[in-house]
């Protein structure tokens, strides 16, 4: 094995394997980067592993939409609070949404990706991208790509500047901000909405995807940038939006947009879910079992418009049964463009989270090393119980 693929970290008793499985994966892809991975098991952690030039356990990455089920976490409190209700019309709490025929949106059909405001006509700035607050007022005043209710798609950069303005007309605060205060603080999580300018030194910053030859006539063409694929990964802007660009602009990390601008590692997402559905730190779950089960399961049956993903979405979070056969069908979480992916499975109490440098060509929805990574957690976890 080469010094790249050498695997760093530890274990708990039982969970050998998933270090012999996590070094498989390290071996066979040396030019990854460097990735992370971790796992908890009923609140406790059990997987604490890391491989990669200058990757450790503490190294802080660019998740992307990993950012997307901290900001419905947030979003998921507030609703088993009662603080928010899934059925009120959006524009109830933030009137210049009702614009264009939008008066009748709920809450609950932006969470299902259901509002067909997957972006805006010709695209967003980065520096809108970067800042929720100008996301929401662009989309306030923008028409529907389909008629909402009737169909969905991934909401990619967007989804959590829409509920945010909700949260934000309804507290009086932003989802960064409760998430600061409420989640990560609280429990000194390594995941961030706005990364200080005093952790930079921790960043490793992305490293682009290189696809083989083979890969890119598999691909096919880009998009078209006016189609729905196109539109909501910004690629109608001019010019269109480069992921690896955006994740390296300082503002991005500055300022941290709750769709996709969180920065974090794989401890700091795997303790997150972690204090989601199990308690950490001797504290109860954050969120109810009642809750969980209104967010998790599979509410968007069908085809995503954008991904072309079937049975895609929950609440806010990605159904991570459709994904992974053998997770319960609770399980919630959400995946991050360089590969990455966490989310808690209440059947079988595993927390899980993986991390990754380098993009995978094609990879929308995690990396394919999750399906062999995250069984093997669970293998061991079953083993344990």
């Amino acid at each position: 094995m080469s010094s790249s693929a050498t695997v760093h970290g530890s274990v708990a008793p039982g969970f050998e394997a998933v270090r012999a499985e996590f070094a498989a994966v390290a071996a066979a892809d040396p030019g990854s980067g460097g990735a992370q991975l971790a796992a908890h098991l009923d609140g406790r952690p059990v997987v604490d592993l890391w491989t990669g030039e200058g990757m450790t356990g503490s190294s802080l990455l660019s998740l992307y939409s990993s950012a997307k089920g901290a900001a419905h976490l947030v979003v998921a409190l507030l609703v088993q609070e009662g603080v928010l209700d899934l059925d009120e019309e959006v524009a109830r709490h933030w009137p210049e949404f009702a614009a264009e025929g939008k008066a009748g949106i709920t809450l609950r059909q932006v969470l299902e990706h259901r509002a067909g405001l997957i972006g805006v006509d010709g695209g967003f700035s980065t520096e809108e991208l970067a800042d929720d607050r100008r996301l929401a007022a662009r989309l306030a005043r923008q028409k529907p790509y389909w008629e909402p209710g009737t169909a969905y798609g991934y909401h990619a950069f967007v989804i959590a500047a829409l509920t945010g303005e909700v949260v934000r007309r309804r507290t009086g605060r932003s989802i960064q901000e409760l998430y600061e205060e409420r989640i990560r603080a609280p429990y000194g999580l390594d995941f961030h909405f706005g990364l200080p300018a005093g952790l930079e030194s921790r960043y490793l910053p992305v490293l682009a995807a290189r696809p083989t030859p083979e890969q890119q006539a598999a691909a096919g063409p880009a998009p078209d940038p006016d189609s729905l694929t196109g539109i909501a990964f910004n690629l109608n802007a001019t010019p269109p939006t480069d992921l690896v660009e955006f994740a390296g602009d300082r503002a991005v990390r500055a300022l941290g947009p709750a769709s996709a601008g969180g920065t974090g590692n794989a401890r700091g997402l795997a303790a997150l879910y972690a204090a989601a559905a199990f308690g950490l730190d001797g504290r109860p779950p954050l969120l109810t079992p009642e809750t969980v089960a209104e967010f998790g399961p599979v509410r968007t049956a069908g085809v995503d418009l954008v991904t072309g993903e079937r049975d895609h979405f929950g609440l806010g979070f990605e159904a991570q049964s459709s994904r992974y056969p053998f997770l319960g069908p609770d399980a919630f979480g959400h995946s991050g463009a360089v590969g990455a992916q966490s989310f808690a499975d209440p059947r079988s109490g595993v927390a899980y989270a993986y991390t990754r440098r380098r993009f995978i060509f094609g990879a929308g929805g995690g990396a394919p090393e999750n399906h062999r990574l995250a069984a093997a957690v669970l293998r061991a976890a079953e083993a344990a119980r």
